[in-house]
């Protein structure tokens, strides 16, 4: 589609005097003079806007004031791609831009400065704007539209590259630069101008190499299966312009073209399989080293000593995909040793991408050297011995002897407990032992408390906590009796005793929530209540098009649901190579307010409306852009005049 050259812009001689001569609006002055409120305007360049056949790689952009560029490198988008970043500058009332890569025959060039371009004095901004020129014939004028989220949650993304192409190939998002870009703004919005009708791909892409292509693990992006067609058709809307806040001076219709697709969504992601490699090693106190790398294994990293017998010498937790490995020294011996030095094996991504095994030797010194341990441990005993002096001079009790460490026990929750939660005991310290002889659930029957039965299972993956779980009666009051050394860690410090007092609450004081979800009629989805922080509080999974909640404690939730396509509980990103799309994730879109003795009956037809429309504001991260506007400081300045 041709566009007219009616916006072409002449660059006289004589213009750029008269704007030297009269200047700018006035910027204001410590007399109190009026306050420059008029956004800066385009009076020409040295380029023509819309012009065709052009051979030039430097553009000269002239205004009637001193204007200046905020944010180039991030606001500022140049389509087609230029591998080489363009120089971008503003001097007094001149801002140019010089483009380093060749440029490409027949093809529609936009500059596209979004917000970027303010006044010098008043940072009035000039609006959102855009620069065309072609070096063909014409100048293609369609655009294409949407919005960019994040496929786990929803969250707009700011500052994430969308781009077209239009070679359809499954490898060309990995082979060649995006055929034409944009950048999203604070609510994931983009607009790619200068489109060529004719059908195309769309992806997003955080590009971290800037060579406009899927090159590494680490990019986020998202991507199309399917192809569109762009379009255009006449529209119209109406325009009102107000006397003032409150009376309607006049309507009229504003006709323009409307480009199609103006509503694609695409859901950016994280591949889980980054690629591998060693992230780095510390050991932070002399207790643990902690080992990190860059992407998941399927195996367990070895760990051969080489001046250290690493037999049992370790407590190990690590993560469910071995990229984060903590590993707790057990042996006090060892754990006064500066420097450990090991042989580490594991996997690593080689030059083809593969896995591999690969060997280094690594050397694990303590931030805390022997000696500032002996010093602190000195510092610690002549403290604790003073406090004893005070107590023996006093006459009061006091120790001879400084008593051992202890394993510090924390039991959460307390005191009140719903009937479907159970209670965690959770140490700072690797458990070596949980001694369920010297724990005891008592359930008060009348007046007498009886033994209640229970089971202590570690929970997975954990060194450091366990979960007792057992049959909660409503309305009903329980004892828990902690005897010492119940939970002894693996430097044998022993847990101290405890006793908590348990009651159940009446089930008045819950309500209950159940989702009917019509389209949903297996077990594969994933419905989970969060706070308004976003954290997790409660999950289910569907049955029979349905998600039911009991025992809620009345609160303010909101809801989400993922798509568990492979059943392992956990929402998984999509994989390019694949063409594996990320699981697909709802929101309810509005909160829901659970009263006590309350049962609600929710409908939720997670197809009801657009995805953009689904992840309601109040949890919602990302908040949009707040818009450039003239201070209105001359109205502010008449009001404190009158005062």
């Amino acid at each position: 589609m041709k566009i007219p050259l009616r916006h072409a812009f002449p660059v006289a001689v004589a213009a750029i005097a008269l704007s030297i001569l009269f200047g700018c609006a006035s910027p204001g002055s410590p007399d109190g003079g009026p306050y420059d409120e008029l956004p800066p305007q385009v009076i020409g360049s040295m380029l023509q806007f819309g012009a065709l056949n052009s051979k030039d790689t430097k553009i000269d952009i002239f205004f009637n004031e001193f204007v200046k560029i905020e944010n180039a490198s991030e606001k500022v988008v140049v389509s087609p791609p230029q591998i080489n970043l363009p120089e971008i500058s503003s001097t007094g009332r001149k801002i140019r831009v010089k483009l380093l890569d060749s440029l490409q025959k027949n093809t529609t060039y936009t500059i596209d400065f979004s917000d970027a371009i303010v006044d010098n004095n008043e940072g009035n901004p000039l609006g959102h704007y855009n620069f065309v020129f072609s070096t063909g014939d014409h100048a293609d004028s369609m655009e294409v539209s949407g919005k960019v989220l994040n496929a786990e949650n929803l969250e707009p993304i700011k500052g994430i590259l969308v781009g077209l192409h239009s070679d359809t190939t499954d490898t060309v998002f990995q082979t060649k630069p995006l055929l034409r870009v944009a950048r999203t703004n604070g609510s994931g919005e983009f607009i790619i101008k200068g489109v060529a009708p004719g059908r195309y791909r769309a992806y997003a892409l955080q590009d971290a190499d800037g060579t406009f292509t899927f090159s590494q693990k680490s990019e986020m992006i998202a991507f199309q299966t399917s192809t569109f067609q762009t379009g255009s058709y006449p529209d119209a809307r109406p325009d009102t312009i107000w006397r003032d806040s409150t009376h309607i001076d006049s309507i009229h219709i504003i006709h323009f073209t409307h480009y199609t697709p103006d509503d694609l969504v695409l859901l950016a992601f994280l591949e889980s399989h980054q690629e591998r490699h060693l992230l780095k090693s510390e050991r932070q106190t002399p207790e643990h080293i902690d080992i990190y790398f860059t992407g998941p294994s399927d195996s367990m990293p070895k760990i051969r000593g080489l001046n250290f017998d690493e037999n049992n010498a370790f407590a190990i937790l690590s993560s469910p995909g071995h990229d984060s490995i903590y590993y707790w020294i057990r042996d006090t011996a060892l754990i006064h040793q500066d420097t450990l030095r090991a042989l580490y094996t594991f996997m690593e991504t080689d030059t083809t991408g593969l896995l591999v095994e690969t060997s280094d030797t690594m050397e694990f010194i303590s931030k805390i050297p022997r000696a500032k341990q002996l010093k602190l441990e000195a510092e610690e005993r002549k403290k604790w011995e003073k406090e004893q002096e005070k107590l023996k001079k006093r006459h009061l009790p006091y120790l001879e002897t400084m008593p051992a460490p202890t394993l510090d026990l924390s039991i959460h929750p307390g005191g009140s407990l719903a009937p479907n939660e159970n209670i965690q005991f959770e140490t700072k310290e690797p458990i070596e032992i949980a001694d369920t002889s010297l724990i005891h659930l008592l359930l008060k029957q009348d007046s007498l408390f009886l033994p209640a039965p229970y089971v202590l299972e570690r929970d997975p993956g954990s060194l450091f906590k366990y979960t007792l779980y057992a049959e909660w009666r409503p309305q009903q009051e329980y004892q828990l009796q902690i005897d010492s050394a119940a939970f002894i860690g693996i430097y044998g410090h022993a847990s101290k005793a405890n006793r908590a007092r348990i009651t159940i609450p009446n089930l008045d004081t819950y309500g209950s929530l159940f989702f009917n979800l019509p389209g949903i009629a297996d077990t594969t989805a994933v419905v989970q209540l969060v706070s308004s922080s976003g954290r997790v509080l409660y999950a289910v999974r569907s049955h029979d098009g349905r998600a039911e909640f009991f025992f809620l404690k009345p609160t303010t939730y909101y809801a989400r649901l993922f798509i568990d396509r492979n059943g392992n509980n956990q929402w998984d990103p999509g994989d390019f190579e694949q063409k594996l799309q990320p699981e697909e994730v709802y929101y309810y879109p509005s909160k829901i307010q659970v009263r006590a003795l309350w049962d609600i009956e929710q409908d939720w037809d997670v197809h009801a409306l657009p995805l953009t429309r689904q992840k309601p504001i109040e949890i919602t991260k990302q908040k949009p852009d707040k818009e450039k506007t003239i201070q209105k400081r001359n109205a502010e300045r008449e009001r404190n005049k009158r005062r």
